[in-house]
This record gives C-alpha cells, sequence and structure tokens, in this order.
C-alpha cells in the first residue's frame, strides 16, 4: 500500500491468525539458494502483489489487491468488506479514493477474492513492499474466506542488493515518471515494482 492510487476499476507487527502463510525461503531456519538455483531465480523477473486498506492499525482489513505476474498478466479486484470489518480511515481514503460506497457496488466477496488468488498464484511466491502490512490483510481475507493460501508471501527486499536497494526509489521515481498513468490500482502498483525490479537487473546486468 505504498503508492497511492485513484480507483479505476500499519500494522508493523504480524498478527498471529489462524491460516498463516507459508514460510518464506529466507526465513530462520529455512535453507539458502544455491548459487546455481539462485541464477535461475534472479534471471526471472517474480510475481508481485500490492493492497490497499480501510486504513493502518488495529480493525484495517484489505479493500483492493491486485498482482503482476511473471510473464506480465494482471489482476485487480475490489473486496466488499465483511459485515463485522468496520474501520474506516478517511485519511486512508484520500490516498486511494476508494469510498464504501464504491466497495459495496464494484467489490467481490471475500471467499471469491481468495479462490481466485489461490487459482492464479497456486505454488508460487509472490512478493510484496509492504510485507508486514500486506501479509496481515491477506491472513485476514483467507480467515474469513475460511480458506488457506496456496501461495507463499514474501518482502521484496530479499531480492535486492544492497546497491540496488540503496537506489530504488530514485528509480521507482523513474519509472512512475515514464508511466505517466493518470490512475493507478493495485495491479499498476505491482507492475510498478516489476518493472522497477527489471531496470535495477538490466543496469546490472542480469
Amino acid at each position: 500500500m505504498e503508492l497511492s492510487k485513484d480507483f479505476s476499476c500499519s500494522r508493523s507487527v504480524v498478527s498471529v491468525l489462524k491460516r498463516p502463510f507459508p514460510v518464506p525461503h529466507n526465513a530462520p531456519g529455512m535453507p539458502e539458494l544455491s548459487p546455481e538455483s539462485d541464477k535461475v531465480f534472479m534471471s526471472q523477473l517474480p510475481a508481485i502483489i500490492d493492497l490497499e486498506a480501510s486504513g493502518f492499525g488495529k480493525g484495517s482489513y484489505p479493500i483492493e489487491v491486485g498482482f503482476v505476474l511473471p510473464q506480465g498478466g494482471m489482476y485487480c479486484t475490489l473486496i466488499v468488506p465483511a459485515p463485522h470489518w468496520r474501520h474506516w480511515d478517511p485519511q486512508a481514503e484520500n490516498v486511494h479514493h476508494i469510498t464504501r460506497d464504491i466497495l459495496q457496488a464494484h467489490g467481490k466477496a471475500a471467499p471469491l477474492v481468495a479462490q481466485t488468488l489461490n487459482q492464479q498464484l497456486r505454488g508460487m511466491t509472490i512478493y510484496s513492499d509492504g510485507w508486514a502490512n500486506d501479509y496481515t490483510w491477506l491472513n485476514l481475507l483467507f480467515d474469513e474466506a475460511e480458506m488457506t493460501p496456496a501461495f507463499k508471501l514474501d518482502n521484496l527486499r530479499v531480492l535486492l542488493s544492497e546497491t540496488e536497494a540503496a537506489t530504488w526509489h530514485a528509480c521507482k521515481d523513474i519509472v512512475l515518471a515514464e508511466l505517466q498513468g493518470p490512475r493507478h490500482r493495485a495491479s499498476t502498483d505491482a507492475k510498478v515494482l516489476q518493472l522497477t525490479l527489471k531496470r535495477l537487473r538490466d543496469a546490472a546486468g542480469h
């Protein structure tokens, strides 16, 4: 939820939830990638996900999710809030420009959204630049749907070298300026992140 966007369609600590995502590959106790697998891994563009939410902090919940696949395919949908999802932050609405009326008119129910995510992302690792918040919001979505995620969520930062991390924001600003799109959705923001990573990798000769 880092980039602001117009409609067209935080919690810093991850909660203990009923259906946690599979452990990321770089988590404590997990084996590191071998040099051979790392070369293959770094040569491919990753799938990237982005979410918008009702706000940050206790009680916040996802209202839009979008992703871009390694081959460039994109998906985005609004999410109808569950009846007990009552939190709403007017300041967040000023950023994402998604109203509660828009969610009711155009959003999809949590079970349908969770089912679609599992169908499209099954067996994949998908990356987020706002991992702590997105992890919490996605788990709220899957808890509400009474489903288990069929994919892994990891932090986009693990894909970056120190040099790439230091130039990330400047490079992303250039990508945004070049796109010059009047509207952004979660999937568009995910695409911006993917294009930024590609530009950094191209510059590094990957």
